[in-house]
């Protein structure tokens, strides 16, 4: 047969069959064929499957809420970053949540983490086990849309956990004096006792205000509290806890292992004895509430308290909590929990994971009334534990020493909303253990009487003022569970930081100094907040290479007041004229773009504007700079003016912006509509003897530098570039916007559409849409005029763009559209996403990484993929049947590993340490030409081949659709083949 060139060969005819068809005929299969097919292709759990999976011993993350860098990248964006934010008002410790979000969304997760653990020291473990759904995420606005509320948990553990990563110590306020020179009052000596989720919180924001003798009393040998002992690992990993602790110890907090209050003589009389001038009690409730019912009974008849169960788990499966190798309880058949809140949910998922078969939970109320949240409840419905409501337990039977059931009365509420039990109700459950979960008392004698002389209240707690955290001894503070207001440890963190305030202001008071009534705790820093960022060009020196462009951040000079202040290093002014050149604009005059598809709110990748220069006039803008500069002597301020062709107006306009102060100028000869119909803007910039004979007038006029603002509207930039250069101009702005239409409606009128008539005309885009023309313009200007000063502006979204453009040669940045997007404050996220890639840069252990994103693991759902090839020698995909043998395998390998087991220690921590010089913003400058060049020097030998990720594929098959419809067939692999065998297998 001849070689028919337009028709592909038979083995890739064959996997072909995959790819889309046009549909010609309605399909037909039959109910019992789907049935079956739909089984091949489940990946969630099959609804009627009742068997609980496998878990002995799997303490992986089970968090529906954990994310992988490309999922939380989705989700930030997805974020209205609102203005009044009520999410920041319904966390405890009042997070700054729009603002991390949108450093994650610019990929700037230092500076996210920064801005977690500036007000919650224990960022991370809050960012896993917080209840969001009752917290932030209950009050997110976007619960009044149809994709729903954000997943901000999961967006806090990512971008802490990116930090953790880092493994970048935690410094003191770079705003203190020296350790030797602090005022006596911070040398006094602070104890903390327990080492709990409050008293660390405590600890290091007292370290922060500068106090340096800091000690924290720990009755175990582990660290974390019940966050360590009493939150399973798959919610809670103890690497984690131990983290936050050491962030702390960086500051100088001392940790003293084996004392505790009441133990070896310690007490509140003995800590004052021994010179201690405030001490902050955050021992918790280390006591279980244990019913009448269970007295005597212990472990070995199958009993357990959670207080008992959980801390046995966790020295069994947190690797680095103790040195022991303690076994997991030995669990087998029918558990029953009692209890309806968080912590008989985690002794519930944990039970399976000792090799319980069936968990019931058992509770006194109905499913209204479970006081867990749904979070938890939902992974232990998930892991097929199931739920017994309304019943009260009233007897436990034994036999031989060991419990084989409960007997229950059904509980019933009256009209008046009191719970009553139905004593001719009663069930009787089988089981082997059981576990109770009824919450945690303060009821040891001798811990009580070790605090004397402190009062406490009718439920046996100390008497605790709930906005100073002050007992009734003013030097003792108390927070946590123990002070009887926090139910979650994000509350409890929130009291060791109420208190670090008020510890201040009374210790201050001892030494006769006021405190701020207002307070000001400091905010969190490492060594990255150290970098320089400060840059000069043409002889000024920029604070920061962020500016404001001539665009609508600039409409008055009461918005660039609020930029300076915000922390912006320049601002060019809204373009303006001479009076006979006044305009008035019209409306609508600015629009979103059509290019980011469906999406609203912030994170648009374009608008188009219709809008002319300033309608204020250069009185105005001339006083308006002289404010300005007197207010902010070391903020850049350059004037942007526009005339006609005409160097008389040129002459006079510049003149009058130096007498005023502007730091420099930036002549207009880009604005892309309007102005070139009156013969300005773009009418002279497209022109290269135009712009240099402009460019000669001012240079004659005044003695400030100043900078042509190019277009991109033109064949050839450079040359334009060029112009200005010979002209006298210290550099050049590149680009203006781009000249577009942005789109029409179905009716065939444009957007914007203005008057009754709908009329529009052609505007100007910006955005991060046009970012790679601006990108070609300012690499292109800076190869041809190497070391000509480059403002650039034209996307610039965030710290990694910017740094785009400074590798492409530009030296400061000019910033309009993220600004739109979002607000001022953006500036601070800019700052700090750049010092952390310049200081990233200097460190060796971190080679692998782009910028700030981490080298990308293999997962599924944002959690590692145990790679199933090492275990079985076969490769297997992620759903129906061979979902359930991936399960299978792992199972069995946990199984062995338990086994196998050792006692695990974490390794010394050891701070990754500047190996190379942190480069300087005049350093990257231009880093990126040497690799750009013309085609002919690209490599025409050297091919790239795709590869395809095996544990990471998902089955979408896209990279296969796309490669053979509109690339190149290089995909074909055994991947693909086996994809292929499973479709036409399976089809009926």
């Amino acid at each position: 047969m001849a070689l028919v060139l337009s028709r592909d060969a038979v083995d890739i005819e064959n996997i072909l069959a995959l790819n889309p068809r046009k549909q010609m005929h309605a399909t037909l299969h039959s109910t019992a064929a789907k049935k079956q097919v739909k089984k091949h292709w489940k990946r969630n759990s099959d609804r009627g499957c009742s068997k609980c999976e496998q878990l002995e011993n799997n303490f992986d993350d089970i968090k529906h809420t954990t994310l992988s860098e490309r999922g939380a990248l989705r989700e930030a964006v997805r974020c209205l970053k609102c203005a009044d934010a009520p999410c920041q008002k319904s966390c405890p410790t009042n997070l700054d949540i729009k603002s991390f979000i949108t450093s994650i969304a610019n990929k700037n997760y230092y500076g996210a983490a920064k801005m977690i653990l500036s007000d919650n020291p224990l960022g991370l473990t809050c960012g896993m086990v917080c209840p969001t759904s009752d917290l932030c995420v209950g009050g997110c606005n976007l619960y009044a849309t149809e994709e729903g509320p954000i997943n901000i948990g999961g967006l806090q553990q990512f971008a802490t956990e990116v930090f953790k990563a880092m493994n970048i110590p935690q410094i003191r306020n770079p705003s203190l004096p020296p350790l030797e020179d602090m005022p006596e009052a911070y040398h006094v000596k602070i104890a903390l006792l327990g080492a709990g989720p409050a008293s660390l919180s405590c600890a290091s924001f007292l370290a922060r205000l500068g106090y340096s003798n800091i000690t924290i009393f720990e009755k175990h040998d582990y660290v974390g509290g019940l966050s360590t002992s009493e939150i399973p690992q798959f919610r809670l990993p103890y690497d984690v806890v131990n983290f936050e602790a050491e962030l702390m110890k960086d500051l100088g907090v001392k940790i003293v292992f084996g004392r505790g209050l009441s133990m070896d003589g310690m007490t509140l009389r003995a800590l004052k004895e021994d010179g201690y001038k405030a001490v902050f009690i955050g021992i918790g409730l280390p006591e279980p509430n244990r019913d009448s019912i269970f007295q005597g009974l212990r472990m070995d008849h199958g009993f357990y308290t959670s207080k008992d169960f959980l801390p046995l788990v966790a020295m069994a499966s947190k690797p680095g909590m103790c040195a022991c190798h303690s076994p997991l309880p030995s669990i087998h058949g029918t558990v029953i929990v009692l209890g309806a809140g968080d912590t008989a949910f985690d002794c519930a998922t944990s039970a399976l994971r000792c090799g319980a078969r069936r968990v019931f939970v058992v509770f006194r109320k109905g499913f209204t009334n479970i006081r867990a949240v749904p979070e938890e409840m939902e992974l232990a419905k998930e892991e097929k534990c199931e739920f017994l409501p309304f019943l009260s337990p009233c007897k436990v039977v034994l036999r031989g020493g060991q419990i084989v059931a409960m007997e229950f009365v059904r509980t019933e509420q009256d009209s008046d909303g009191n719970w009553k039990e139905d004593k001719d109700q009663v069930v009787r459950l089988k089981a082997d253990v059981v576990i109770s979960a009824f919450g945690s008392v303060l009821s040891d004698n001798k811990v009580r009487e070790a605090m004397a002389p402190i009062k406490f209240n009718r439920w046996g707690l100390p008497e605790v003022d709930p906005e100073t955290m002050q007992t009734s001894e003013p030097w003792v503070f108390a927070g946590g569970d123990i002070g009887g207001l926090a139910n979650t440890t994000v509350e409890s963190v929130n009291d060791g930081k109420q208190a670090s305030w008020y510890m201040h202001r009374y210790i201050q008071s001892l030494h006769g100094f006021a405190v701020s009534a207002v307070p000001e705790l400091p905010l969190f820093y490492t060594p990255i907040d150290l970098v320089d960022i400060s840059v000069e060009m043409a002889g000024l020196k920029f604070l920061n290479p962020f500016g404001l462009a001539s665009a609508t951040p600039t409409t008055s000079s009461s918005m660039i007041r609020r930029a300076f202040e915000a922390g912006w290093g320049f601002a060019v002014t809204k373009t303006f004229s001479l009076d006979k050149d006044i305009v008035t604009n019209v409306s609508p005059r600015i629009v979103r773009g059509t290019t980011s598809g469906p999406i609203y709110g912030p994170g648009q990748s374009s608008f188009l504007n219709i809008e002319l220069i300033s309608e204020k006039t250069a009185a105005y803008w001339c006083k308006s700079i002289a404010e300005l500069k007197a207010d902010f002597p070391n903020r850049i301020l350059i004037a942007s003016i526009m005339c006609s062709y005409s160097k008389e107006d040129w002459t006079e306009l510049s003149k009058r912006a130096q007498v005023a102060g502007a730091d420099a100028l930036e002549l207009n000869l880009s604005c892309p509509h309007g102005m070139g119909e009156r013969g300005m803007g773009l009418a002279c910039g497209q022109d290269p003897e135009l712009v240099r004979n402009i460019c000669r007038w001012v240079r004659q006029a005044v003695e400030i530098p100043f900078f042509a603002k190019l277009t991109p509207n033109v064949t050839d930039i450079v040359n334009i570039a060029m112009a200005a250069q010979e002209g006298g101009a210290d550099g050049v702005t590149a680009t203006n916007t781009v000249s577009g239409l942005m789109g029409l409606k179905a009716d065939s009128t444009p957007w914007p559409a203005v008057g009754g008539g709908l009329r529009t005309t052609y505007g100007g885009v910006s955005g991060n849409a046009i970012r790679p023309i601006a990108l070609r313009a300012v690499s292109a200007i800076a190869r041809a005029l190497p070391g000509f000063p480059i403002l650039a502006t034209g996307g610039i979204d965030s710290a990694e763009s910017g740094l785009q453009f400074l590798h492409s040669g530009a030296s400061v940045l000019q910033v309009c559209s993220a600004i739109q997007n979002q607000d001022f404050t953006v500036i601070d996220d800019f700052c700090t996403g750049l010092q952390a890639l310049l200081y990233l840069k200097s460190i060796e252990e971190l080679e692998d990484w782009n910028g700030q994103s981490p080298a990308t693991m293999r997962h599924q759902k944002g959690k590692p993929v145990p790679s199933v090839a090492d275990l079985m020698g076969k490769k297997l995909p992620s759903f129906g049947p061979y979902l359930e043998q991936r399960k299978k395998i792992i199972a069995e390998n946990k199984l062995k590993l338990k086994e196998q087991s050792v006692a695990a220690v974490l390794p010394q921590k050891k701070h990754f340490i500047p190996k190379k010089p942190i480069p300087a913003i005049k350093d990257v400058i231009g880093k990126a030409l040497q690799y750009i060049g013309t085609y002919g020097e690209l490599c025409n030998t050297e091919q790239v081949v795709a590869l395809i990720d095996e544990e990471m594929c998902i089955n979408c098959g896209k990279c296969y659709m796309t490669c053979n419809d509109s690339g190149y067939q290089e995909l074909i692999s055994s991947r693909l083949q086996l994809l292929f065998h499973i479709q036409m297998h399976l089809s009926p």
